[in-house]
């Protein structure tokens, strides 16, 4: 070949475009906070570890029928993960001892969302987007962006003109006599400074945005309205009942107390959304669950 031939042709290979990389299309997501990210944006994963506790606990978005079960969320089933032949497995920073085992099955994408790394909210925005990237649906990630960005806005707005200033503390029960308290560093406290309205609680909490404590914690929050996530523990019922330290609580006797449905307490933007969307119709009236 000419010297004219062999520059004409490396001139045209440079000026290929560089191939677009291949959208992720079974996904295997081992946290369920990555799981409902990947169903908003249209992209749902084939599988998921503890479908059936996925349902009680995450409630929407919902799994779509046929997601394989993959086992427990921190120890999966390795014979199920291959079963499935992913293109892709989505974990987070509890998967990293793991690692090694589940590259031999998929390319591994880890997207941690409670750490040091930023709060939960704005972390799981970053990781909408990378998960929109690796689906090739760049476009819908966005949209969920915004759709939340939107509910955080409108709430705030329904808040203010309600008049419901009070602060809250956010909690769940573990047992008949411990709750864990949802604060700084978590996804509820997040959303709650989003929507103007202030966490009653300033004590530590953990890496997950949480506290767990006793309840004569509560009684240190006399101004606060407790908001209460379900389920809740039979043994509950006997508190509710019997316990002079539940019942003169000044939250309790003053009818203070909001019980939600379920939401994943360690989720992603769906799970913002779905807090957000409860809290705001319970403290205005508009949702039945007060």
């Amino acid at each position: 070949m000419r010297r004219r031939q062999v520059l004409a042709a490396l001139a045209g290979l440079v000026l290929l475009p560089a191939a677009a990389p291949v959208p992720a299309r079974r996904i295997v997501a081992l946290d369920w906070g990555l799981a409902e990210t990947l169903i908003a944006i249209g992209a749902p994963p084939v599988g998921v570890p503890e479908t059936r506790t996925y349902a009680d606990w995450v409630i929407s978005p919902a799994l779509p029928p046929g997601t394989a079960d993959v086992g427990l969320r921190v120890e999966p089933n390795l014979e199920i993960l291959q079963q499935l032949a992913p293109d892709l497995i989505l974990a987070i920073a509890e998967h990293e001892t793991i690692r090694p085992l589940l590259e031999r099955i998929a390319p591994v994408l880890s997207l941690p969302i409670y750490g040091p790394q930023g709060t939960p909210y704005t972390v799981a925005q970053a990781a909408t987007r990378r998960l929109g990237a690796v689906t090739g649906r760049t476009a819908e990630a966005e949209a969920l962006i915004f759709r939340a960005e939107e509910t955080m806005v409108s709430a705030r707005a329904r808040l203010a003109a309600s008049g419901n200033a009070r602060p809250v503390v956010i909690a769940s029960f573990l047992d008949g006599r411990h709750v864990r308290i949802y604060a700084r560093h978590g996804l509820f406290d997040a959303v709650l400074q989003r929507i103007g309205l202030a966490n009653a609680w300033h004590g530590p909490t953990n890496a997950w945005g949480f506290a767990t404590v006793g309840l004569e914690a509560l009684a240190g929050m006399p101004e606060a309205r407790l908001v209460l996530l379900e389920p809740l523990p039979r043994e509950t019922a006997r508190t509710f009942r019997d316990s002079p330290l539940w019942n003169n609580l000044p939250m309790v006797r003053d009818g203070r107390v909001l019980r939600l449905p379920p939401v994943l307490m360690f989720g992603t933007l769906p799970a913002a959304m779905r807090f957000c969307t409860l809290l705001t119709d319970a403290l205005t009236g508009e949702g039945g669950h007060g």
